[in-house]
Protein backbone atom coordinates (compact mmCIF):
# COMPACT_ATOMS: atom_id res chain seq x y z
CA UNK A 1 0.00 0.00 0.00
CA UNK A 2 1.09 3.74 -0.94
CA UNK A 3 1.83 5.85 1.88
CA UNK A 4 2.46 9.91 1.03
CA UNK A 5 5.32 11.26 2.50
CA UNK A 6 7.27 14.40 2.10
CA UNK A 7 10.47 12.45 0.59
CA UNK A 8 11.42 12.92 -2.83
CA UNK A 9 9.69 10.95 -5.49
CA UNK A 10 11.26 11.77 -8.93
CA UNK A 11 14.71 10.72 -10.00
CA UNK A 12 17.48 13.49 -9.93
CA UNK A 13 18.26 13.88 -14.04
CA UNK A 14 19.59 17.52 -13.42
CA UNK A 15 23.29 16.02 -13.30
CA UNK A 16 22.82 13.56 -15.67
CA UNK A 17 21.88 15.96 -18.19
CA UNK A 18 25.13 17.81 -17.37
CA UNK A 19 27.59 15.09 -17.64
CA UNK A 20 26.15 13.56 -20.86
CA UNK A 21 26.31 17.41 -22.56
CA UNK A 22 30.12 17.26 -21.26
CA UNK A 23 30.62 13.76 -22.39
CA UNK A 24 29.62 15.48 -26.06
CA UNK A 25 31.62 18.41 -25.58
CA UNK A 26 35.17 16.80 -24.09
CA UNK A 27 34.64 13.85 -27.03
CA UNK A 28 35.12 16.93 -29.54
CA UNK A 29 37.96 18.81 -27.66
CA UNK A 30 39.74 15.14 -26.96
CA UNK A 31 39.38 13.81 -30.39
CA UNK A 32 40.48 16.70 -31.93
CA UNK A 33 44.11 17.32 -29.74
CA UNK A 34 44.42 13.43 -31.27
CA UNK A 35 44.07 14.65 -34.87
CA UNK A 36 46.11 17.17 -34.44
CA UNK A 37 49.26 15.23 -32.75
CA UNK A 38 47.96 12.31 -35.67
CA UNK A 39 49.29 14.99 -38.29
CA UNK A 40 52.14 15.98 -36.28
CA UNK A 41 53.59 12.52 -36.21
CA UNK A 42 53.15 12.60 -40.21
CA UNK A 43 54.36 16.18 -40.31
CA UNK A 44 56.31 17.18 -37.42
CA UNK A 45 56.58 20.73 -38.55
CA UNK A 46 53.19 21.25 -37.33
CA UNK A 47 54.03 21.96 -33.91
CA UNK A 48 55.51 25.32 -35.29
CA UNK A 49 58.33 25.52 -32.86
CA UNK A 50 56.10 26.76 -29.78
CA UNK A 51 56.70 24.03 -26.74
CA UNK A 52 53.21 24.02 -26.00
CA UNK A 53 52.38 22.68 -28.57
CA UNK A 54 54.84 19.59 -28.99
CA UNK A 55 53.83 15.85 -29.28
CA UNK A 56 55.08 15.57 -26.18
CA UNK A 57 53.03 18.10 -24.27
CA UNK A 58 49.51 17.45 -26.52
CA UNK A 59 50.24 13.68 -26.04
CA UNK A 60 48.88 13.44 -22.82
CA UNK A 61 46.46 15.94 -23.36
CA UNK A 62 44.95 13.98 -25.75
CA UNK A 63 45.06 10.66 -23.55
CA UNK A 64 43.81 12.27 -20.31
CA UNK A 65 40.34 14.02 -22.26
CA UNK A 66 39.72 11.39 -24.08
CA UNK A 67 39.77 8.82 -21.16
CA UNK A 68 39.26 10.69 -17.95
CA UNK A 69 36.95 13.69 -19.56
CA UNK A 70 34.65 11.74 -22.36
CA UNK A 71 34.45 8.94 -20.90
CA UNK A 72 34.81 9.79 -17.19
CA UNK A 73 31.62 12.00 -17.81
CA UNK A 74 30.02 9.24 -19.89
CA UNK A 75 30.84 7.06 -16.60
CA UNK A 76 29.00 9.54 -14.03
CA UNK A 77 26.50 10.24 -16.36
CA UNK A 78 25.20 6.50 -17.36
CA UNK A 79 25.98 5.40 -13.57
CA UNK A 80 23.81 7.83 -11.95
CA UNK A 81 21.31 7.31 -14.26
CA UNK A 82 21.43 3.57 -14.40
CA UNK A 83 21.34 3.51 -10.09
CA UNK A 84 18.63 5.39 -10.20
CA UNK A 85 16.09 3.22 -12.10
CA UNK A 86 17.58 -0.14 -11.00
CA UNK A 87 17.27 1.12 -7.18
CA UNK A 88 13.97 3.16 -8.20
CA UNK A 89 15.22 5.98 -5.44
CA UNK A 90 16.57 9.44 -6.04
CA UNK A 91 20.08 9.72 -5.87
CA UNK A 92 21.55 9.58 -2.17
CA UNK A 93 23.07 13.23 -2.14
CA UNK A 94 21.72 16.08 -4.53
CA UNK A 95 24.60 17.94 -3.26
CA UNK A 96 27.39 15.28 -3.52
CA UNK A 97 26.11 14.85 -7.52
CA UNK A 98 26.75 18.13 -7.82
CA UNK A 99 29.92 18.59 -6.58
CA UNK A 100 30.98 15.46 -8.39
CA UNK A 101 30.12 17.22 -11.87
CA UNK A 102 32.01 20.52 -11.01
CA UNK A 103 34.59 19.00 -9.29
CA UNK A 104 35.42 16.77 -12.53
CA UNK A 105 35.27 19.69 -14.81
CA UNK A 106 37.68 21.47 -12.44
CA UNK A 107 39.73 18.68 -12.13
CA UNK A 108 39.55 18.21 -16.32
CA UNK A 109 40.53 22.14 -16.63
CA UNK A 110 43.45 21.21 -14.44
CA UNK A 111 44.91 18.94 -16.88
CA UNK A 112 44.27 21.06 -19.55
CA UNK A 113 46.04 23.54 -18.56
CA UNK A 114 49.13 21.59 -16.20
CA UNK A 115 49.48 19.00 -19.16
CA UNK A 116 50.58 21.49 -21.89
CA UNK A 117 52.38 23.60 -19.74
CA UNK A 118 54.70 20.84 -19.27
CA UNK A 119 53.56 20.39 -15.70
CA UNK A 120 53.84 15.99 -15.19
CA UNK A 121 54.99 13.00 -13.18
CA UNK A 122 55.81 11.01 -16.15
CA UNK A 123 52.94 8.10 -15.24
CA UNK A 124 51.09 6.82 -18.41
CA UNK A 125 47.15 7.97 -17.71
CA UNK A 126 48.40 9.40 -14.32
CA UNK A 127 50.48 12.29 -15.39
CA UNK A 128 48.60 14.60 -13.20
CA UNK A 129 50.27 16.24 -10.45
CA UNK A 130 49.94 15.99 -6.68
CA UNK A 131 47.50 18.75 -6.18
CA UNK A 132 45.35 17.32 -8.67
CA UNK A 133 45.81 13.98 -7.55
CA UNK A 134 44.56 14.64 -4.27
CA UNK A 135 41.45 16.78 -5.88
CA UNK A 136 40.79 13.77 -7.38
CA UNK A 137 40.77 11.51 -4.49
CA UNK A 138 38.01 14.03 -2.94
CA UNK A 139 35.66 13.82 -6.04
CA UNK A 140 36.10 10.27 -6.20
CA UNK A 141 35.38 9.46 -2.69
CA UNK A 142 32.14 11.86 -3.04
CA UNK A 143 30.81 9.75 -6.32
CA UNK A 144 31.38 6.12 -4.00
CA UNK A 145 29.29 7.70 -1.31
CA UNK A 146 27.00 8.82 -3.48
CA UNK A 147 26.45 5.66 -5.42
CA UNK A 148 27.19 3.06 -3.01
CA UNK A 149 24.44 5.17 -0.84
CA UNK A 150 21.77 5.31 -3.47
CA UNK A 151 22.35 1.16 -3.30
CA UNK A 152 22.15 1.05 -0.14
CA UNK A 153 18.72 3.02 0.03
CA UNK A 154 17.31 1.01 -3.01
CA UNK A 155 13.78 -0.06 -2.48
CA UNK A 156 14.02 -3.19 -4.34
CA UNK A 157 15.67 -6.35 -2.97
CA UNK A 158 17.95 -6.93 -6.29
CA UNK A 159 20.81 -5.04 -7.31
CA UNK A 160 21.33 -5.23 -11.08
CA UNK A 161 24.20 -6.37 -12.86
CA UNK A 162 25.04 -2.93 -14.26
CA UNK A 163 25.60 -1.75 -10.72
CA UNK A 164 28.18 -4.57 -9.95
CA UNK A 165 30.04 -3.37 -13.17
CA UNK A 166 29.67 0.31 -12.24
CA UNK A 167 30.69 -0.44 -8.38
CA UNK A 168 33.69 -2.28 -8.94
CA UNK A 169 34.68 0.11 -11.42
CA UNK A 170 34.97 3.01 -8.91
CA UNK A 171 36.41 0.61 -5.98
CA UNK A 172 39.14 -0.75 -8.20
CA UNK A 173 39.72 2.61 -9.67
CA UNK A 174 40.17 4.55 -6.00
CA UNK A 175 42.35 1.34 -5.11
CA UNK A 176 44.70 2.04 -8.07
CA UNK A 177 44.67 5.45 -7.94
CA UNK A 178 46.08 5.89 -4.64
CA UNK A 179 48.53 3.72 -4.85
CA UNK A 180 50.28 4.26 -8.15
CA UNK A 181 49.57 8.16 -7.21
CA UNK A 182 52.04 7.99 -4.07
CA UNK A 183 54.50 10.74 -4.28
CA UNK A 184 56.72 12.54 -2.65
CA UNK A 185 56.22 16.43 -3.50
CA UNK A 186 59.01 18.46 -4.25
CA UNK A 187 57.55 21.74 -5.24
CA UNK A 188 54.16 23.18 -6.02
CA UNK A 189 53.53 21.50 -9.20
CA UNK A 190 55.96 18.56 -9.07
CA UNK A 191 56.92 15.73 -7.24
CA UNK A 192 58.82 12.10 -7.08
CA UNK A 193 57.10 8.47 -6.73
CA UNK A 194 57.34 6.66 -4.00
CA UNK A 195 58.54 3.77 -5.84
CA UNK A 196 61.84 3.23 -7.69
CA UNK A 197 62.99 1.27 -11.40
CA UNK A 198 61.60 -1.69 -11.75
CA UNK A 199 59.02 -1.60 -9.42
CA UNK A 200 57.80 1.66 -10.13
CA UNK A 201 57.50 0.22 -13.29
CA UNK A 202 55.44 -2.93 -11.97
CA UNK A 203 53.37 -0.62 -9.95
CA UNK A 204 52.71 1.97 -12.91
CA UNK A 205 51.44 -1.43 -15.16
CA UNK A 206 49.61 -2.77 -12.34
CA UNK A 207 47.69 0.97 -12.66
CA UNK A 208 47.72 1.63 -16.42
CA UNK A 209 46.55 -1.94 -17.85
CA UNK A 210 43.70 -2.17 -14.93
CA UNK A 211 42.36 1.71 -15.67
CA UNK A 212 41.62 0.20 -18.93
CA UNK A 213 40.70 -2.92 -17.26
CA UNK A 214 38.03 -1.35 -15.04
CA UNK A 215 37.54 2.42 -15.74
CA UNK A 216 37.09 1.52 -19.87
CA UNK A 217 36.02 -1.86 -19.71
CA UNK A 218 34.22 -2.69 -16.33
CA UNK A 219 32.47 1.05 -16.19
CA UNK A 220 31.32 0.56 -20.20
CA UNK A 221 30.36 -2.91 -19.24
CA UNK A 222 27.87 -1.52 -16.95
CA UNK A 223 26.53 0.60 -19.43
CA UNK A 224 26.00 -2.46 -22.46
CA UNK A 225 24.47 -4.30 -19.69
CA UNK A 226 21.61 -1.56 -19.31
CA UNK A 227 21.24 0.01 -22.66
CA UNK A 228 21.50 -2.84 -25.39
CA UNK A 229 18.52 -4.74 -23.14
CA UNK A 230 16.90 -0.82 -22.87
CA UNK A 231 17.10 -0.05 -26.57
CA UNK A 232 16.70 -3.91 -27.90
CA UNK A 233 13.43 -4.30 -25.97
CA UNK A 234 14.85 -7.74 -25.12
CA UNK A 235 15.98 -9.03 -21.49
CA UNK A 236 19.52 -9.82 -21.26
CA UNK A 237 20.53 -13.04 -22.82
CA UNK A 238 21.70 -14.87 -20.24
CA UNK A 239 22.09 -13.04 -16.41
CA UNK A 240 23.59 -15.81 -14.64
CA UNK A 241 26.47 -15.37 -17.42
CA UNK A 242 26.30 -11.83 -16.47
CA UNK A 243 27.36 -12.95 -13.00
CA UNK A 244 29.94 -15.38 -14.11
CA UNK A 245 31.34 -12.57 -16.48
CA UNK A 246 31.90 -9.77 -13.61
CA UNK A 247 33.60 -12.35 -11.25
CA UNK A 248 35.77 -13.58 -13.69
CA UNK A 249 36.68 -10.36 -15.21
CA UNK A 250 37.50 -8.61 -12.22
CA UNK A 251 39.43 -11.42 -10.72
CA UNK A 252 41.25 -11.90 -13.23
CA UNK A 253 42.29 -8.59 -14.67
CA UNK A 254 44.39 -7.79 -11.72
CA UNK A 255 47.07 -10.01 -12.47
CA UNK A 256 47.38 -9.25 -16.05
CA UNK A 257 49.39 -5.60 -16.03
CA UNK A 258 53.01 -7.37 -16.39
CA UNK A 259 52.40 -8.19 -19.41
CA UNK A 260 53.35 -4.69 -20.64
CA UNK A 261 56.87 -5.44 -19.12
CA UNK A 262 58.22 -8.19 -21.53
CA UNK A 263 61.90 -8.29 -22.10
CA UNK A 264 62.66 -5.57 -19.32
CA UNK A 265 64.51 -5.94 -15.84
CA UNK A 266 60.88 -7.24 -14.46
CA UNK A 267 61.32 -10.94 -13.50
CA UNK A 268 60.61 -13.48 -15.42
CA UNK A 269 58.44 -15.25 -13.75
CA UNK A 270 56.34 -11.99 -13.19
CA UNK A 271 56.40 -11.92 -16.93
CA UNK A 272 55.17 -15.16 -17.30
CA UNK A 273 52.15 -14.44 -14.71
CA UNK A 274 51.13 -11.31 -16.68
CA UNK A 275 51.15 -13.47 -19.88
CA UNK A 276 49.00 -16.60 -18.31
CA UNK A 277 46.35 -14.16 -17.06
CA UNK A 278 46.26 -12.42 -20.41
CA UNK A 279 45.39 -15.19 -21.84
CA UNK A 280 42.87 -16.51 -19.16
CA UNK A 281 41.16 -13.23 -19.63
CA UNK A 282 39.62 -14.20 -22.58
CA UNK A 283 37.21 -16.32 -21.55
CA UNK A 284 35.33 -13.53 -19.72
CA UNK A 285 35.71 -11.04 -22.20
CA UNK A 286 34.41 -13.30 -24.58
CA UNK A 287 31.54 -14.34 -22.74
CA UNK A 288 30.32 -11.34 -21.84
CA UNK A 289 30.36 -9.98 -26.09
CA UNK A 290 28.16 -12.91 -26.36
CA UNK A 291 25.92 -12.18 -24.11
CA UNK A 292 25.51 -8.55 -24.92
CA UNK A 293 25.36 -9.64 -28.80
CA UNK A 294 22.71 -12.93 -28.08
CA UNK A 295 20.62 -10.52 -26.17
CA UNK A 296 19.35 -9.47 -29.60
CA UNK A 297 17.79 -13.06 -29.80
CA UNK A 298 14.72 -12.67 -31.71
CA UNK A 299 15.31 -8.75 -32.24
CA UNK A 300 18.05 -9.09 -35.05
CA UNK A 301 16.06 -7.56 -37.52
CA UNK A 302 16.12 -4.35 -35.43
CA UNK A 303 19.70 -3.61 -36.76
CA UNK A 304 18.34 -2.68 -40.27
CA UNK A 305 16.85 0.69 -39.10
CA UNK A 306 17.79 1.48 -35.44
CA UNK A 307 21.14 3.21 -35.77
CA UNK A 308 21.32 3.18 -32.29
CA UNK A 309 21.58 -0.20 -31.85
CA UNK A 310 24.20 -0.80 -34.28
CA UNK A 311 26.53 1.64 -32.25
CA UNK A 312 25.96 -0.75 -29.09
CA UNK A 313 26.41 -4.33 -30.91
CA UNK A 314 29.09 -2.87 -33.15
CA UNK A 315 31.02 -1.61 -30.38
CA UNK A 316 30.67 -5.11 -28.87
CA UNK A 317 32.20 -6.78 -31.78
CA UNK A 318 35.38 -4.61 -31.11
CA UNK A 319 35.49 -5.40 -27.83
CA UNK A 320 35.70 -9.32 -28.70
CA UNK A 321 37.96 -8.28 -31.42
CA UNK A 322 40.42 -6.39 -28.68
CA UNK A 323 39.96 -9.00 -25.85
CA UNK A 324 41.35 -11.62 -28.53
CA UNK A 325 43.76 -9.58 -29.95
CA UNK A 326 45.14 -8.45 -26.56
CA UNK A 327 45.67 -11.81 -24.82
CA UNK A 328 47.88 -13.20 -28.20
CA UNK A 329 50.17 -9.50 -28.29
CA UNK A 330 50.78 -10.82 -24.15
CA UNK A 331 52.43 -13.76 -25.49
CA UNK A 332 56.24 -13.31 -25.46
CA UNK A 333 56.90 -14.23 -28.77
CA UNK A 334 54.02 -12.25 -30.34
CA UNK A 335 54.94 -9.04 -28.13
CA UNK A 336 58.75 -9.87 -29.03
CA UNK A 337 57.61 -8.45 -32.73
CA UNK A 338 54.99 -6.42 -31.53
CA UNK A 339 56.32 -4.57 -28.49
CA UNK A 340 57.22 -1.09 -29.32
CA UNK A 341 55.38 -0.81 -32.60
CA UNK A 342 52.33 1.03 -33.99
CA UNK A 343 50.63 -2.39 -33.86
CA UNK A 344 50.44 -1.50 -30.15
CA UNK A 345 48.78 1.77 -30.73
CA UNK A 346 46.61 0.14 -33.55
CA UNK A 347 45.37 -2.23 -30.47
CA UNK A 348 44.72 0.50 -28.06
CA UNK A 349 42.72 2.19 -30.37
CA UNK A 350 40.54 -0.67 -31.57
CA UNK A 351 39.59 -0.77 -27.86
CA UNK A 352 39.66 2.83 -27.53
CA UNK A 353 37.33 4.14 -30.50
CA UNK A 354 35.61 1.10 -31.53
CA UNK A 355 34.81 -0.50 -28.08
CA UNK A 356 34.87 2.44 -25.47
CA UNK A 357 34.15 5.20 -27.77
CA UNK A 358 30.94 3.47 -30.06
CA UNK A 359 29.41 2.09 -26.62
CA UNK A 360 29.51 5.64 -25.72
CA UNK A 361 27.87 7.58 -28.28
CA UNK A 362 25.11 4.62 -28.54
CA UNK A 363 24.74 5.26 -24.68
CA UNK A 364 24.06 9.07 -24.80
CA UNK A 365 21.90 8.73 -27.92
CA UNK A 366 19.60 6.75 -25.69
CA UNK A 367 19.80 9.38 -22.54
CA UNK A 368 19.67 12.80 -24.27
CA UNK A 369 16.58 12.51 -25.92
CA UNK A 370 15.27 11.06 -22.76
CA UNK A 371 16.66 13.58 -20.91
CA UNK A 372 15.00 16.38 -22.73
CA UNK A 373 11.35 14.88 -22.87
CA UNK A 374 12.16 14.44 -26.83
CA UNK A 375 10.88 10.49 -28.46
CA UNK A 376 14.31 10.67 -30.15
CA UNK A 377 17.17 12.62 -31.47
CA UNK A 378 16.86 15.90 -33.33
CA UNK A 379 18.22 13.63 -36.71
CA UNK A 380 18.34 10.22 -36.65
CA UNK A 381 19.37 10.43 -40.06
CA UNK A 382 23.23 12.53 -38.51
CA UNK A 383 22.68 9.54 -35.95
CA UNK A 384 23.11 6.86 -39.23
CA UNK A 385 25.43 9.27 -40.70
CA UNK A 386 27.95 9.66 -37.66
CA UNK A 387 27.84 5.53 -36.95
CA UNK A 388 28.85 5.09 -40.51
CA UNK A 389 31.70 8.19 -40.43
CA UNK A 390 33.11 6.26 -36.91
CA UNK A 391 32.68 2.86 -38.13
CA UNK A 392 34.78 3.59 -41.41
CA UNK A 393 37.11 6.26 -39.47
CA UNK A 394 38.17 3.31 -36.86
CA UNK A 395 38.98 0.25 -39.90
CA UNK A 396 41.12 3.38 -41.19
CA UNK A 397 42.77 3.79 -38.32
CA UNK A 398 43.33 0.52 -36.79
CA UNK A 399 44.40 -1.03 -40.47
CA UNK A 400 46.56 1.77 -41.08
CA UNK A 401 48.64 1.13 -37.85
CA UNK A 402 48.60 -2.96 -37.46
CA UNK A 403 50.32 -2.88 -41.06
CA UNK A 404 52.85 -0.19 -39.81
CA UNK A 405 53.65 -1.89 -36.59
CA UNK A 406 53.90 -5.45 -38.47
CA UNK A 407 56.60 -3.49 -40.91
CA UNK A 408 58.20 -1.99 -38.19
CA UNK A 409 58.92 -5.28 -35.78
CA UNK A 410 59.87 -7.34 -39.15
CA UNK A 411 62.08 -4.09 -40.28
CA UNK A 412 64.38 -3.71 -36.83
CA UNK A 413 64.31 -7.74 -36.08
CA UNK A 414 65.88 -7.84 -39.48
CA UNK A 415 69.67 -8.86 -39.87
CA UNK A 416 72.43 -9.30 -42.85
CA UNK A 417 74.28 -12.08 -43.07
CA UNK A 418 77.13 -10.41 -41.06
CA UNK A 419 75.00 -9.83 -38.37
CA UNK A 420 74.54 -6.36 -38.88
CA UNK A 421 71.12 -4.41 -38.96
CA UNK A 422 69.37 -4.78 -42.20
CA UNK A 423 67.48 -1.20 -41.62
CA UNK A 424 68.29 1.89 -39.70
CA UNK A 425 66.03 3.19 -37.03
CA UNK A 426 64.73 6.23 -39.43
CA UNK A 427 64.27 4.36 -42.25
CA UNK A 428 61.19 2.52 -40.31
CA UNK A 429 60.18 6.17 -39.71
CA UNK A 430 60.49 6.86 -43.39
CA UNK A 431 58.20 3.75 -44.14
CA UNK A 432 55.81 4.53 -41.45
CA UNK A 433 55.09 7.71 -43.32
CA UNK A 434 51.79 6.64 -45.20
CA UNK A 435 49.91 4.64 -42.62
CA UNK A 436 50.26 7.68 -40.41
CA UNK A 437 48.23 9.93 -43.37
CA UNK A 438 46.08 7.23 -43.39
CA UNK A 439 45.56 7.22 -39.45
CA UNK A 440 44.96 10.76 -39.72
CA UNK A 441 42.34 10.19 -42.56
CA UNK A 442 40.59 7.72 -40.29
CA UNK A 443 40.83 10.15 -37.36
CA UNK A 444 39.34 12.95 -38.95
CA UNK A 445 36.44 10.63 -40.19
CA UNK A 446 36.24 9.95 -36.46
CA UNK A 447 35.97 13.43 -35.16
CA UNK A 448 34.03 14.29 -38.08
CA UNK A 449 31.19 12.17 -36.86
CA UNK A 450 31.99 13.38 -33.09
CA UNK A 451 30.98 16.91 -34.19
CA UNK A 452 27.96 16.02 -36.02
CA UNK A 453 26.83 14.23 -32.35
CA UNK A 454 27.47 17.55 -31.39
CA UNK A 455 25.45 19.69 -33.59
CA UNK A 456 22.69 16.81 -33.16
CA UNK A 457 22.97 17.38 -29.18
CA UNK A 458 22.29 20.70 -29.32
CA UNK A 459 19.84 20.66 -31.35
CA UNK A 460 18.16 17.97 -29.11
CA UNK A 461 18.45 20.01 -26.10
CA UNK A 462 17.21 23.13 -27.26
CA UNK A 463 14.52 21.64 -29.32
CA UNK A 464 13.31 19.60 -25.88
CA UNK A 465 13.34 20.93 -21.92
CA UNK A 466 14.42 19.35 -19.20
CA UNK A 467 11.68 16.71 -17.97
CA UNK A 468 11.64 15.60 -14.50
CA UNK A 469 10.51 11.81 -13.89
CA UNK A 470 8.80 10.13 -11.18
CA UNK A 471 9.58 7.32 -9.15
CA UNK A 472 6.63 4.81 -9.14
CA UNK A 473 4.87 6.01 -6.19
CA UNK A 474 4.05 2.13 -5.01
CA UNK A 475 7.71 1.06 -4.99
CA UNK A 476 8.53 4.45 -3.63
CA UNK A 477 6.42 4.48 -0.72
CA UNK A 478 5.68 0.88 0.08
Amino acid sequence: MAFPNSQATSYNDTVVRQFAIMTVVWGVVGMLVGVIIAAQLAWPELNLGVSFLSFGRLRPLHTNAVIFAFGGCALFATSYYVVQRTCQVRIFSDKLAAFTFWGWQLVILSAALSLPLGFTTGKEYAELEWPIDIFITLVWVAYAINFFGTIGTRKVKHIYVANWFFGAMILAVALLHLVNSAEIPAGAMKSYSAYAGVQDAMVQWWYGHNAVGFFLTAGFLGMMYYFIPKQAGRPVYSYRLSIVHFWALIFTYMWAGPHHLHYTALPDWAQSLGMVFSLILLAPSWGGMINGIMTLSGAWHKLRDDPILRFLIVSLSFYGMSTFEGPMMAIKTVNALSHYTDWTVGHVHSGALGWVGLVTMGSMYYLVPRLFGRTQMYSMKAVEVHFYMATIGIVLYIAALWVAGVMQGLMWRSINADGTLTYTFVESVKASFPFYVLRLAGGFLYLGGMLIMLWNTIKTATAGRSVTVTIPTAVAHA
